[in-house]
């Protein structure tokens, strides 16, 4: 991406992530979603590099980072073990305190890192997600349509891989196509790069096993934090597409505030790639909170 340089990282054994790094000021890192990459983060990267070091990976199992097998439990693509990647990533390149801005899958790792290592995430930003285990609770038939990858990506292996592995580009058009805005708000160089990405080996398998995870280790994690009280302490903005699923099949902010203690959001005019389809409203929103100036 323009103005950044790219790195790759070990952050556990037999696992590299790629990064993108660069920008000024004090550190923001940002994590982004499926079936994409670091990429999604390219039209706020120009403004946001002005005001913030940015540290722009590929989680573990996407875009060019690694590809771990998974683990019977599929702990190794916790969202537990995927933020310990991040963080790891954040305190090699000098970063002990930072804050997020995270999209989709990248947002449920980062809510994961903020429980795990508080101390570490000065302010989070997450975009169109609410818990995981709120959404899995509460799942209709409405939810389970529209999100039927959550569903298909849970299968046992290798079904789902293969059928993804059979053509990666058309998976990629049919799930981010079949959203609200269709394939209209996508740059065609950032939807080849994550059309390319899918298609390389392990991929599919990757991505499934981050889904295998939500549905059942993550939701384990969940469940003890709610069992033992522990919530969210950091400054948290939670933003959601008023035309998107989360929107219309929950409540983010109510989900939210059962978890956090200082937290505040609002739906924004776009549906669920708020990145790539409302990149200006997302930067008036989350500037303001990243830099503590309001919101």
């Amino acid at each position: 991406m323009a103005g950044l340089a790219p790195q790759q990282v070990l952050v556990d054994e037999g696992v590299q992530l790629h990064a993108w790094v660069g920008g000024q000021g004090p550190a923001l890192l940002l994590v982004h979603g499926h079936p994409q990459t670091a990429v999604i983060w390219h039209r706020l990267v120009p403004e946001l590099s002005r005001h913030f070091t940015l540290v722009v990976p590929d989680l573990r199992g996407y875009g060019d980072s690694s590809k771990p097998r998974g683990a019977a439990d599929h702990a190794n693509y916790s969202k537990r073990r995927m933020a310990r990647d991040l963080l790891v990533l954040m305190q090699h390149l000098g970063h002990g305190r930072f804050s997020v801005l995270a999209h989709d899958r990248g947002a449920r790792v980062a809510h994961r890192l903020a429980m795990d290592h508080g101390p570490a995430v000065e302010r989070l930003v997450l975009l169109d997600i609410a818990p995981t285990l709120a959404m899995y609770e509460q799942t209709n038939e409405d939810f389970a349509r529209a999100y039927w990858h959550w569903f298909f990506l849970i299968q046992p292996a290798p079904l789902p891989e293969r059928l993804i592995e059979a053509d990666a580009a058309a998976y990629v058009r049919d799930v981010m196509g079949g959203r609200s805005a269709g394939l209209a708000p996508f740059d065609a160089r950032a939807l080849g790069e994550y059309m390319r990405c899918l298609a390389l080996p392990g991929a599919a398998h990757g991505v499934c096993e981050d889904y295998r995870a939500a549905a059942g280790i993550d939701l384990v994690h969940e469940r003890e934090d709610r069992q033992t009280g522990l919530r969210l302490s950091v400054p948290l903005l939670v933003l959601w597409g008023e035309q998107g699923v989360v929107h219309r099949c929950f409540e983010p902010l109510k989900e939210w505030q059962k978890i956090a203690d200082d937290v505040r959001g609002w739906p924004l005019p776009c549906g669920h790639y708020i990145a790539e389809e409302a990149p200006q409203a997302l930067l008036d929103a989350a500037l303001p909170f990243l830099q503590g100036r309001g919101a």
